[in-house]
């Protein structure tokens, strides 16, 4: 297995384990983003995401998809967005040599925190995450808008 940066050529395979993961996450229908889009935001001159890519014979068997977010506590922090590996090769090692990828590259970038957010109903992963250290807070609550909520709100202003 090799893990390395994600490249422009990737992003057909990448946007097919997206899929799968909306899948996964019982949102078959909520990936709208394109080829397009993860080539012109992952590849332009101030990227806004970076990837690295788990393969395997030539095969991509899975990604992380990580950005930089600032923490008016810590400073410069990663967000990993979503760390994925096709199902027929899960419990292969992708899915953890892609996290000590993303440790390494925290380490590397000295940031003071790395941070995602798992589905509380996806198990595995939560005991993956408790036995390698990470803390899972169970007192925060996601938020998010999304884009009819946002045009509702505007539209009431």
């Amino acid at each position: 297995m090799i893990i390395r940066k994600g490249e422009k050529n990737d992003m057909p395979a990448v946007l097919d384990l997206i899929k799968e993961l909306a899948i996964f996450e019982k949102e078959p229908d909520a990936v709208v983003v394109t080829v397009a889009d993860l080539v012109r935001d992952g590849f332009s001159e101030n990227p806004l995401f970076y990837t690295f890519i788990a393969e395997v014979e030539n095969e991509i068997i899975g990604m992380a998809l990580y950005y930089y977010r600032y923490s008016t506590w810590k400073g410069k922090t990663i967000h990993l967005e979503d760390l994925i590996v096709k199902e027929k090769s899960r419990g292969t090692g992708a899915g953890y040599a892609l996290y000590a990828e993303i440790m390494a590259q925290g380490k590397k970038d000295n940031v003071r925190r790395i941070e995602w957010n798992v589905l509380d109903w996806n198990t595995p992963a939560i005991d993956f995450y408790n036995k390698s250290g990470a803390k899972l807070l169970e007192d925060w609550r996601v938020v998010n808008m999304d884009e009819a909520g946002i045009n509702a709100f505007l539209a009431k202003k």
